[in-house]
């Protein structure tokens, strides 16, 4: 039987047609935060393939909380992660992607470094080394990334991997729309918090096929920098409130 107290960490993995990959994904997460209070969220962008049952049968079987939270229609990543965000008990959110490219060795990684940066830093960004996507996708991804941080000034190499940890209260105060997840840092530079950095091993992916392509996310991409761009220029950096005790 699953604990279901209050945990800590909510691991949040959008995913969407990933069932083969789940059970192997989540005992990693399982290794890699033995001994720390956690959950798991894994959010079902409406999948078509065994995904429901593959959870229905890892929540039954694990000391942990699986939970299940689904997309009766595919929403994207983004709002996949949105979802997460809201369904969330622990104080800290740690993401992931649901196809096994990233290493769940990292999480603890960026959780510490989260917390040893205390209040005045709201996300700790994984950074992939030795990319293992299509010389294609890494193109278009360094093209991207150079673009999006000589723009943004975000000092962040790689926004599109999914190892992240944010404290749950910042990421449920930043804009969603349909690719915020590729840019996190900016957004949460916007309100006045750090962003630390940690590198990350990338791995292939072990089953099934990207639901992401190249050109058509590049085109959705141009527009929403476009949109956070206009989003900083328009919103000015968030004040940190204190309360002034007069009594």
């Amino acid at each position: 039987m699953a604990n279901t107290s209050s945990p800590a960490i909510s691991v949040v993995i959008p995913c969407k047609n990933e069932a083969p990959n789940l059970p192997q994904l989540i005992d990693e997460i399982a290794t890699a935060l033995a001994g720390r209070s956690f959950e798991i969220v894994v959010v079902d962008d409406g999948s078509t393939d065994d995904t429901p049952a593959v959870l229905a049968t890892q929540a039954r079987e694990r000391p942990f909380a699986v939970r299940h939270i689904r997309h009766a229609r595919s929403a994207g990543q983004s709002l996949a992660l949105r979802s997460g965000a809201l369904a969330a008990r622990g104080a800290v959110v740690a993401t992931l992607d649901g196809d096994g490219q990233n290493d769940p060795a990292a999480l603890p990684v960026l959780v510490d470094a989260l917390l040893a940066g205390g209040p005045e830093v709201g996300l700790a960004a994984g950074q992939r080394l030795r990319r293992k996507d299509t010389r294609l996708k890494q193109f278009a991804s360094r093209f991207a990334n150079g673009l999006r941080g000589a723009v943004l000034k975000d000092n962040t190499r790689d926004t599109g991997c999914g190892l992240k940890a944010v404290h749950t209260d910042v990421l449920r105060r930043l804009p969603f729309f349909d690719g915020t997840h590729r840019y996190l840092p900016a957004l949460v530079m916007q309100e006045g918090l750090g962003v630390v950095h940690r590198d990350v091993v990338d791995r292939p992916r072990r089953h099934g096929k990207s639901n992401y392509g190249v050109l058509d996310r590049g085109l959705r991409g141009a527009l929403d920098l476009m949109g956070v761009w206009w989003l900083r220029r328009r919103r000015r950096a968030m004040p940190h409130p204190e309360e002034i005790n007069h009594d």
